[in-house]
């Protein structure tokens, strides 16, 4: 809160903008609740709360993007269409494409391996493009900080697809 670089800007581009961060900090825990890597969290509890903050993060995302929006609609328009200039905004609608496709496939889940594999695989993804977009933004986040959560939503979301390698994971050996 304490960033000179929010000083002149208006209250919507900041709640979109901690929008983004809580996101990020979502994206921590997913991958720790999708397979019990949380104490408490074995089993349909676990896949519960995977569930609930899939939709928390999605709903942080639209959030984070109608702010964006509302305070810059040209910007927001270049980004959605791939034009904008810079490649933060690239790989952030890269992640958000990402998570709505990943949304969108646990509507149609099917419990199979090839279900399982396209879960991990977008979910990789959207964690690749979120904390490639997150590193190239110069704002709210202090850097050290925001580089320590993104290296530990990148290991987080690792251990999780290595954990599953035994269970018909995404590198499952033949």
């Amino acid at each position: 809160m304490g960033s000179p670089l929010l000083a002149w800007r208006q209250p919507v581009y900041i709640a979109a903008g901690f929008a983004g961060i809580l996101a990020l900090a979502l994206l921590l825990f997913q991958p720790l609740l999708a397979r019990g890597g949380l104490p408490g969290t074995e089993g349909r509890r676990g896949r519960r709360l995977h569930a609930a903050l899939g939709l928390l993060l999605v709903g942080a995302i639209v959030v984070h993007v109608a702010g964006l929006w509302i305070t810059s609609p040209p910007d927001v328009i270049d980004a959605l269409l791939l034009a904008s200039p810079t490649p933060f905004s690239l790989w952030g609608v890269l992640a958000m494409w990402g998570l709505f496709a990943l949304a969108a496939s646990t509507l149609i889940r099917r419990r199979g391996r090839i279900w399982r594999r396209l879960h991990r695989g977008l979910a990789l993804c959207v964690v690749a493009g979120s904390v490639v977009h997150a590193l190239l933004i110069q704002g709210t986040m202090e850097p050290v900080t925001k580089l320590l959560l993104c290296a530990c939503v990148g290991v987080a979301a690792c251990a999780a697809v290595f954990r599953a390698r035994g269970s018909g994971g995404l590198l499952r050996k033949r």
